[in-house]
């Protein structure tokens, strides 16, 4: 009989966490308090960011950003199919159009060429920003991207959610860390349980623009700021003035307490993950299946590891049947019957539907046993070898 229950990704909360989240209850703040700005501080100095705005979750971080991007009903702005919906969802949040480009067939992220052709076939004018995402902790060369949006004024939201830690090496072969703000207009990160650094729930945004900063923390809560700079009037010290629309997406201390102590394993959390990786690259190269891409300019962060294979849904009762959950990143966006509804002509990308008739995820998270692992290995090779 099986015992193993083993799942595609976990979150590992320890006595550490615990006794952080702990101390946080003791406090005076639950909310709004300065475990807040700290956790803001230390991840913003994580990526190599200036500053760092925290948010209830990775869609509110998506949200905020495009509203402080001014985008509107009028806005047209380019995104990747393969990704969680909440990347193209918070331009249609503001009544904005998205624009599905496909992608690269390697290490399928945006593909940056298909993307110029869209543009250079189109007025300009016709796109008001790109949102790539650093898919499965692969870094999305952004410095490549912003010669692109340079080249035609747009801006750039970077969705690297599954990607802190991550780094590319650019031109001048300086590392450029995911989220770090150095070609990005803005960046998003989520502290779902699944991810990297796990808060329960969570979102940060990072940049280096001061001015988007300052609109970020301005709609982070309802528009209303007691800036005493920023108010029109001062009655005294109980005065405050809603200056725009904005929204309740502030983040509790209590998640921000477990952020921070989450946030000092992140390194070793990485390498654990890529000691995994490495792992799955030695046993399973001599499979009849897809492994990641490797690109020594890269930096992996393994957020997922995925394979491509023609057999994916019998592996996948298979290996469930054995009590490995695997997963499928992602169902096109394209294709889901919300953005078809939407009277849009339907636009076949054939590498993204290609990859997803192929692509499973495998159980990828840090505290995964050895003998877990040994297990998924073994079924793996075992249903292939049958």
């Amino acid at each position: 009989m099986n015992t193993y229950n083993i799942p595609y990704g976990k979150q590992e909360i320890t006595e550490e966490d615990i006794e952080a989240v702990k101390e946080s209850l003791k406090s005076d703040f639950l909310t709004q308090g300065p475990k807040v700005k700290e956790f803001e501080e230390k991840f913003a100095a994580y990526v190599g960011a200036n500053f760092a705005v925290a948010v209830t979750n990775g869609t509110a971080a998506l949200h905020l950003c495009a509203l402080a991007l001014g985008v509107n009903e009028k806005s047209k702005v380019i995104t990747t199919p393969i990704t969680f919906a909440a990347s193209a969802n918070c331009i249609r949040y503001c009544g904005g159009e998205v624009y599905f480009s496909d992608i690269d067939p390697e290490n399928y992220t945006l593909d940056i060429q298909k993307v110029e052709n869209i543009l250079k076939s189109n007025p300009k004018g016709t796109f008001q920003g790109i949102i790539p995402v650093d898919f499965a902790g692969y870094p999305v060369n952004m410095e490549a991207f912003r010669k692109l949006a340079d080249d035609y004024n747009l801006w750039i939201i970077e969705d690297a959610c599954h990607a802190p830690g991550a780094y590319f090496s650019n031109s001048e072969s300086k590392k450029i860390k995911a989220g770090s703000g150095t070609y990005a207009d803005l960046a998003i990160f989520s502290f779902h349980p699944v991810k990297h650094i796990a808060c329960g729930e969570g979102g940060m945004i990072t940049t280096n623009n001061k001015d988007l900063y300052e609109k970020l923390l301005l709609l982070r809560t309802h528009g209303i700021t007691k800036d005493s700079e920023k108010l029109t009037e001062n009655h005294g010290g109980w005065y405050y003035e809603m200056q725009t629309l904005g929204y309740n997406y502030r983040i509790p201390d209590l998640n921000c307490a477990l952020g921070i102590s989450q946030l000092k394993r992140a390194d070793s959390g990485l390498a654990k993950r890529q000691k995994i990786a490495q792992r799955y690259f030695d046993e399973l190269k001599t499979l009849p299946i897809k492994l990641p891409q490797i690109t020594p300019s890269v930096h992996h962060a393994y957020h997922l590891f995925v394979i491509q294979t023609e057999k994916r849904k019998t592996l996948y009762d298979y290996l469930k049947a054995k009590g490995i959950y695997t997963q499928v990143h992602y169902i096109p966006v394209h294709t889901m019957p919300y953005y078809k509804k939407l009277g849009l002509e339907y636009k076949p990308l054939p590498i993204a539907e290609s990859y997803y008739e192929k692509c499973l995820s495998l159980p990828m998270y840090p505290s995964i046993t050895d003998a877990e692992l040994d297990y998924v290995i073994h079924a793996i090779k075992s249903f292939f070898n049958e």
